[in-house]
């Protein structure tokens, strides 16, 4: 049996009324996500010396400590800020 050919329609159903749905906003939470992810790219030669996310982990977190036991600043310096 043949299904219907149903065509989408941007028309809302007759129960709901657009008013109903207040005024959107496009990207209402995009700086709360952004915040909230912290996500770096690595080159592709520094990608391969390392099989998977923890090994890179791992590998930072190595060097912070190492940082901190020498007395050098553990934060990110200013011309890497975004």
């Amino acid at each position: 049996m043949k299904k219907a050919d149903r065509k989408p329609t941007d028309e809302l159903r007759p129960e709901y009324k657009r008013s109903d749905f207040g005024t959107l906003v496009r990207g209402k939470y995009a700086r709360k996500v952004a915040e909230a992810t912290n996500v770096v790219v690595l080159e592709p030669q520094v990608a391969q010396a390392f099989p998977n996310d923890r090994a890179v982990n791992k590998a930072l977190r190595g060097v912070q400590g190492r940082r901190a036991e020498n007395g050098a600043p553990v934060s990110r310096p200013e011309m890497y800020s975004f």
